[in-house]
């Protein structure tokens, strides 16, 4: 984070990690946002390399075995189009900070810790979810459990990790398209 701010770009800390801390829990792994293309990344970072096919980033090695994913903020998300496809296309649209936030599946992971200030930025409630023990999806989860089913995998894998209960309207969802499926 201070590398990328040394070379005048905005970083942050999100996701779970965020969550983590807040929750006062060791987090797993920690990821990073930026306002950073990937090239720009790359240069910064030698020792990383790019990777993914629908939207690309970066992953930083560090000494031993830890990988820091660093991903370029986003814009373009399923709310914006419009028409019949079921699934998110495959893009690489840049976007703003809260942008980004509209990008991510669950409240609870939409959260980004900035280090020059030390605050918490939260566009969508993921704070008061957390406060709340309750698990929602960003947006509408009918939509989005349709664009990407294994949101639903992840809403429950959060809930039994967290021991938090979900939100009705993404359980309605949630219950819905699992009967779908069979």
């Amino acid at each position: 984070l201070y590398r990328l701010r040394d070379a005048g770009f905005k970083g942050y800390l999100v996701g779970g990690g965020v969550r983590d801390l807040y929750l006062g829990r060791a987090p797993k792994d920690f990821d990073i946002s930026t306002d950073a293309r990937p090239g720009q990344l790359r240069q910064l970072f030698r020792n990383s390399r790019t990777i993914g096919r629908r939207f690309r980033l970066v992953q930083v090695f560090f000494r031993g075995t830890k990988i820091i994913e660093v991903s370029t903020l986003r814009s373009r998300s399923e709310f914006d189009i419009d028409g019949k496809e079921q699934v998110l296309p495959s893009n690489n649209t840049f976007g703003t900070l809260e942008e980004d936030a509209f990008r991510r599946d669950l409240t609870i992971n939409a959260l980004f810790y900035e280090i020059e200030t030390h605050t918490i930025i939260d566009y969508i409630g993921g704070v008061q979810d957390l406060d709340r023990g309750v698990i929602r999806m960003v947006g509408d989860p009918d939509r989005r459990f349709t664009r990407d089913p294994v949101r639903m995998m992840r809403v429950v894998r959060h809930a039994a990790r967290t021991g938090f209960g979900i939100e009705e309207e993404t359980f309605a969802a949630l219950r819905r398209h699992s009967e779908e499926l069979r």
